[in-house]
């Protein structure tokens, strides 16, 4: 063995040593508050922006024994059904940690609405986020008033206050997620109580598709 190949072989059998000597944990502590939890998704995507994930090293086994009769996620987010937008990885969460509703557009409908009430009344999730992302395809359609095959164009009309009163597209995804964001907040009569209470914080935000950031609207 060459030294150069025998410096590349002791420099992997280290971090192998490394890797499974490092205490991987079936499930974090859950946060306790709706700041806390809110802290924990930020600090999430901050790693997923830097390429410095950690969900990968959770022992993904555990996970999911842990989870097989019951769920305890921390946090639920309405996203736009885009394949850009993974959330559990923009936030570098993992099994478990995220109630997820995706539908193009964040749209909220009574099913919509209805799933994240059981995340909050029956999951305890303590932070929801309805979070747009940057070059919406279901935004530009309906700025543009595309003609389009099939049910496509039922998102329209939910999108239609963001449309009349934003300026551009970005301006308009961001005030589609507001809007959205306080609709759940104000009309549902799980959710309302709760905000008020100090149970749940619901935040609108916005997904930068090309630095992987996300800003609180």
């Amino acid at each position: 063995m060459d030294k150069i190949n025998r410096r590349t072989f002791l420099a992997s059998a280290a971090a192998a040593t490394l890797i499974s000597s490092t205490p991987v944990h079936a499930q974090e502590p859950a946060p306790a508050t709706p700041d806390a939890a809110l802290k924990m998704l930020m600090d999430g995507n901050q790693r997923f922006a830097q390429n410095n994930l950690t969900s990968i090293a959770h022992d993904l086994k555990l996970l999911r024994e842990h989870n097989i009769d019951k769920q305890e996620p921390f946090a639920a987010l309405l996203s736009c059904a885009d394949s850009r937008v993974p959330v559990e990885l923009v936030f570098d969460q993992t099994i478990g940690h995220i109630f997820v509703a995706r539908v193009a557009g964040n749209i909220i409908n009574a099913e919509i609405i209805g799933s994240l009430e059981y995340g909050a009344a029956v999951l305890g999730v303590k932070v929801l986020i309805v979070m747009g992302h940057s070059n919406c395809g279901a935004v530009k359609a309906a700025i543009a008033k595309t003609q389009v095959p099939g049910q496509i164009a039922s998102l329209y009309p939910h999108l239609e206050q963001a449309v009349e009163t934003g300026s551009g597209l970005e301006d308009t995804i961001k005030k589609n997620a507001k809007i959205q964001a306080s609709l759940l907040e104000t009309t549902s009569t799980v959710l309302a109580p709760m905000v008020k209470e100090g149970k749940l914080k619901i935040h609108a935000a916005y997904f930068d598709v090309g630095t992987g950031l996300v800003t609180l609207l």
